[in-house]
């Protein structure tokens, strides 16, 4: 199957920004990806690291995340921020 939209499982913690960044592969290209611990901690509650929270939501995040993608959100960084 090809899908214009992956998602490689590389996400970090970027403490510059307070946010787990993750890469999406864009028709080859790769983007990068962010949604801040303050969201995560909003939207999952606060048990386990800002990793934690991200990888047990993963599929809905990245969900969100080809959306933001598809819509071409990106901040002036280049980067597409999950609210």
């Amino acid at each position: 199957m090809n899908q214009a939209i992956q998602f490689p499982d590389r996400e970090e913690w970027g403490e510059a920004v307070g946010a787990v960044c993750f890469p999406a592969l864009v028709n080859g290209f790769q983007v990068t990806c962010a949604v801040s611990g303050e969201s995560l901690i909003r939207r999952f509650g606060g048990e386990g690291t800002m990793l934690d929270l991200f990888r047990q939501h993963r599929w809905d995040l990245e969900e969100e995340a080809e959306a933001v993608i598809k819509a071409g959100q990106e901040d002036d960084q280049g980067r597409f921020w999950l609210s």
